[in-house]
C-alpha cells in the first residue's frame, strides 16, 4: 500500500457521514497515547466540513483514512491544525505527513496573513511541522484568546500548565509566521542576488586577465620578431 491508493482533498458536505467514525476514533488515539484532548462531537466535524475547513484522506475503495480541520483564534490572526487522526488500518503509509501538507496549504490559502501553530507532545508531529517550515517558539507567542487555552482542560496535564501561568507545558510549541517567512525570502532572495553579483565581478575579472595576457602575448611577439626577424638565425656562440 502506497500513498498513490488516497485521495486527500478539502473535506465538504459530501464526507459528513464519516464525522462520527473520525471522531471516535481521535478520542481512542488520545486514549491510547495517555493525553487528552477537548473531545469533539460529530456535529462539530461535521460543521468544519461544510465550512470547507478541513482535509480528509480517502482510501481508492472510499474507506476514510485521515483527516484534519482548521481552527481560528483571534479574530483570525492565528490558525490551527487541529485533529490529525489517521485511521489505525492505514498507517505507516505516510498519511499523516501528506494530510498535515494539504492542510497547511489549505490555511495558506484561506487565511494568508495568519499565523499557523501547534502544540504538541509528538515527536512524529514536531517533525513533520519542522519540514513544513515551524519553527520552535515559547508559548507566549501563541494566541491568547481564551477560547483556545479552554480546549487544554481535558489534557491530562491541564494542572501543570496552570501551575506554570500557560508560559510551558508538556507540550512543544510550534508557530509559522508568514511575516517571518516573507522576510526570510527576502534575505534568501538577496544573498542569491549578491551572490550572483559577486560571480558576475569575479567572470569579468577573469575575462579582462585574460584580454590583457592576449595583448601582452601579441606585444611580445611583435618586439621578439622586431629584434629577430623571421628567417633568421643567430650569429654563432650566441
Amino acid at each position: 500500500m502506497t500513498l498513490s491508493d488516497f485521495i486527500i482533498i478539502p473535506a465538504a458536505a459530501d464526507h459528513i457521514h464519516y464525522a462520527e467514525d473520525i471522531c471516535n476514533e481521535m478520542f481512542e488515539s488520545a486514549k491510547a497515547r495517555g493525553t487528552g484532548i477537548a473531545r469533539r462531537k460529530p456535529e462539530y466535524v461535521a460543521r468544519k466540513m461544510e465550512e470547507g475547513k478541513a482535509v480528509i484522506a480517502l482510501h481508492k475503495d472510499g474507506t476514510w483514512a485521515g483527516f484534519c480541520y482548521i481552527e481560528t483564534w483571534s479574530h483570525g490572526d492565528y490558525v490551527a491544525n487541529s485533529g490529525l487522526i489517521v485511521n489505525p488500518v492505514f498507517r505507516k503509509v505516510g498519511l499523516a505527513k501528506a494530510i498535515k501538507k494539504r492542510v497547511f496549504e489549505l490555511s495558506r490559502e484561506k487565511y494568508p496573513k495568519a499565523k499557523i501553530f501547534g502544540l504538541t507532545t509528538g515527536l512524529a508531529v514536531m517533525k513533520i511541522n519542522s519540514d513544513l517550515g515551524y519553527e520552535p517558539v515559547t508559548y507566549s507567542e501563541l494566541t491568547q484568546d481564551e477560547e483556545f487555552w479552554k480546549g487544554c482542560q481535558s489534557c491530562v496535564n491541564y494542572d501543570i500548565l496552570m501551575s506554570k501561568e500557560r508560559k510551558n507545558c508538556m507540550c512543544t510549541a510550534m508557530l509559522w509566521d508568514p511575516v517571518e517567512k516573507e522576510r526570510e525570502l527576502k534575505e534568501k532572495i538577496q544573498r542569491r542576488a549578491e551572490a550572483k553579483e559577486r560571480l558576475d565581478r569575479i567572470s569579468k575579472k577573469q575575462s579582462l586577465l585574460k584580454r590583457i595576457e592576449a595583448k601582452l602575448w601579441k606585444s611580445s611577439k611583435k618586439f621578439v620578431s622586431a629584434i629577430i626577424p623571421v628567417g633568421t638565425r643567430p650569429a654563432k656562440g650566441f
